[in-house]
């Protein structure tokens, strides 16, 4: 599933041919995804003016200059690329519909904004852009780990007591928003924290150290257009490149890449998902 990079990725590959811009129809091709669309849906978003591209954790946002929000979420297998009729905007032009395009925004500029979703596992919803924070998707959600709202002092917090894995911690979405299975694996590597260890049994000052780190592997990860491991593709059809930079994720069996540590990078299961780590370096 995109995570955080992944998602933010799309986002800023969409704007350009999307912010500011209006929706001349929406071409809904069918009548759900994971659940069904929202009623009149194609109706809501013809003509609307799209004002800004938002993301919230692993959501796309689109604000509409009617009052609405639409939430996009790409799932296990979705993703949204642009054909471009114009030369000089997009590498693709305008080709035929494939059987996975589940729906079309046809923009005022002559673009076509596609969503793809083979597993249909994604979703769109409209909401009132004035209630879109207590919209059930989103209600429940922690701070970004990219904002101000997450800090040294709400991880700390965060932790304290919690009887459960510092991994499992960190994809707690209500602890902080967008972090993926990947993305945490490779920042518990950089800190040199075992995912095995209780969250609330870590130092403060370890936890402090932490939330930079984070950050980093985010930043460093947007900068690579996110992780294309099977299905996940930038608006412009490109892959992404940072798990060419993976630390132990994916890597098991390979030497730990920490300088003078000399472990291998090992696989187990956690809470149903592959846990990557080195335990010689990661205490």
């Amino acid at each position: 599933m995109p995570e955080l990079p992944e998602v933010e990725t799309v986002r800023r590959g969409l704007e350009p041919a999307m912010a500011g811009r209006v929706i001349v129809r929406a071409e809904i091709r069918r009548p759900d995804l994971r659940w069904p669309f929202p009623p009149d849906m194609g109706a809501r978003l013809a003509g609307a003016r799209i004002e800004t591209l938002g993301r919230r954790s692993k959501y796309l946002l689109l604000h509409l200059d009617r009052g609405e929000t639409l939430i996009v979420h790409l799932g296990m297998s979705g993703r949204m690329t642009v054909e471009e009729t114009q030369l000089g905007v997009f590498h693709h032009e305008t080709a035929p519909l494939a059987r996975h395009d589940h729906v079309v925004f046809h923009m005022e500029t002559g673009a076509r904004i596609v969503f793809n979703d083979p597993r249909r596992f994604g979703a769109m919803d409209l909401v009132a852009t004035e209630r879109l924070d207590a919209h059930w998707l989103l209600a429940r959600l922690g701070p970004e780990p990219l904002g101000n709202g997450f800090d040294e002092d709400h991880l700390v917090a965060a932790f304290r007591a919690r009887n459960i894995s510092v991994k499992s911690a960190l994809l707690d979405q209500r602890i902080v928003a967008g972090l993926g299975n990947i993305y945490v694996c490779e920042a518990l590597h950089r800190a040199g924290i075992s995912p095995r260890r209780k969250a609330g049994r870590i130092a403060s000052e370890r936890v402090r150290r932490l939330v930079p780190v984070i950050q980093d592997v985010l930043h460093d990860a947007i900068a690579a257009g996110g992780s294309s491991l099977r299905d996940y593709r930038q608006a412009d059809g490109a892959l992404g490149y940072f798990q060419h930079g993976f630390r132990v994720y994916d890597r098991e069996g390979a030497p730990c890449p920490t300088e003078g540590c000399g472990g291998i990078v090992r696989r187990f299961a956690q809470s149903g998902r592959s846990t990557f780590h080195c335990a010689a370096c990661q205490r």
